[in-house]
């Protein structure tokens, strides 16, 4: 079998845990596995970088910014090459443009076009492990890029579909997809499957255990990811395996939080045509992500109209939305920070009715107001305070049946 393993900050914060990741790739490799091993840069590093980086310049350029975060896993795959080939075991390790893992030039958030599998290809037949350096990877001008936060998970998934391999396998510091945060919700238990579906609306939703980009890649190449704990004694089963099977008999499959989004409301705004796409146009030239959009009836030809954006774009997007209020007419723009999201996720929704009642009656019981609401097949998703979070989660993980038996 070719196998992608993928090791985050936490597998290789130090020596001695490269050391074990070293020997969890050397026991997969006498098993006559081909292996290609993706790492992140040690836990904390890209943090201190990024600060050093706002202590130098307050929003630094993008191009200088990804040239310098992208260093940190130049350290983890060299040391990881080395400690491989003290045990004797050929391995060599790449940086993202020695792979040619080629992206489009938006700085910090790049999106991978290609990647030369042949170069790949020709090391494995060699017999070497293949260590690449996840996060990263090189533009059309010959730029280092980035591809964001958790980035190595894309790294992993796009490399094991370029390859065509028979497994990814996302190696972190947690043994699977849980029903909750267990940190949140002592009773969640871990899932032993899910599909790419569940986990893409998880992801989305604020779940930390994948990438969600990394999850769309692996639903549109069929790449089996199975998410394990580099923790855990090498070899010893666990995990959650996302792919097209999940866990058919659960009608909810988890609830997910996030408290990583603000919420902007533009007041009084003129209700006719354009006007949305108006506001909206340059917040995406920013490249600012859009979550949930919710618009109030009009009255008298106005409403309001109210959206998330990430936390970290909340200056950014309200410059932008600032301006773009003043031209057309809206009376004023408010923002507040201190929200949550929290979703329920299930393949199973598709086929039970008043799913979404059960939820808000839920919610209503405990007394928590529901700010905004956003849907999908498989997914519910409602804003509200954020007091009121942990204590959501732990009411609908047992008004839907996710409590430990």
């Amino acid at each position: 079998m070719l196998i992608v393993q993928k090791y985050g900050g936490t597998s290789v914060g130090d020596v001695d845990r490269i050391k074990d990741v070293a020997r969890r790739v050397i026991k997969s490799r006498e098993g006559g596995h081909q292996l290609v091993v993706i790492l992140s840069a040690m836990a904390g590093e890209t943090n201190r970088l990024v600060d050093l980086a706002n202590k130098v310049a307050g929003e630094p350029d993008g191009r200088e910014y990804d040239q310098l975060v992208s260093t940190g896993e130049q350290v983890t795959i060299a040391l990881l090459a080395l400690a491989l080939q003290a045990q004797g075991v050929t391995a060599r390790s790449f940086l993202g443009h020695q792979i040619r893992i080629l992206t489009d030039s938006s700085f910090s958030k790049a999106r991978i076009k290609s990647i030369d599998a042949p170069l790949i290809h020709k090391q494995l037949k060699l017999g070497t492990v293949v260590v690449i350096a996840g996060f990263q990877g090189i533009d059309p001008e010959g730029n280092i890029t980035t591809l964001g936060r958790g980035g190595s998970d894309t790294t992993a998934v796009a490399i094991a579909a370029a390859l065509k391999a028979d497994l990814c396998e996302i190696y972190t510091d947690v043994d699977g997809v849980y029903t909750a945060d267990p940190r949140i919700c002592p009773l969640a238990r871990r899932l032993s499957k899910i599909t790419y579906e569940e986990m893409l609306e998880l992801a989305a939703s604020g779940a930390k255990v994948l990438q969600t980009r990394s999850v769309g890649l692996a639903a549109k190449y069929h790449v089996p990811v199975w998410v394990k704990s580099s923790f855990a004694p090498a070899g010893e089963d666990g995990g959650t395996l996302v792919s097209e099977q999940g866990m058919e008999e659960l009608v909810v499959s988890g609830i997910s939080h996030d408290k990583s989004e603000a919420k902007i409301s533009v007041r009084h705004l003129a209700d006719h045509p354009g006007i949305a796409a108006r506001l909206f146009a340059p917040v995406s030239e920013a490249n600012i992500n859009v979550d949930m959009i919710v618009q109030n009836i009009s009255a008298d030809g106005f409403t309001d109209l109210t959206f998330t954006v990430p936390k970290v774009d909340l200056k950014g997007a309200l410059r932008i939305v600032e301006k773009t209020a003043k031209e057309i007419g809206a009376s004023s723009v408010e923002s507040d920070e201190k929200i949550a999201k929290v979703s329920i996720v299930g393949f199973g929704m598709k086929t039970h009715a008043g799913i979404a009642a059960r939820m808000f009656r839920a919610l209503a019981d405990e007394k928590i107001n529901i700010q905004a609401i956003s849907t999908s097949e498989i997914k519910v998703a409602v804003i509200i305070e954020e007091k009121d979070m942990e204590k959501a989660v732990r009411v609908l993980h047992k008004v839907f049946g996710l409590d430990k038996k």
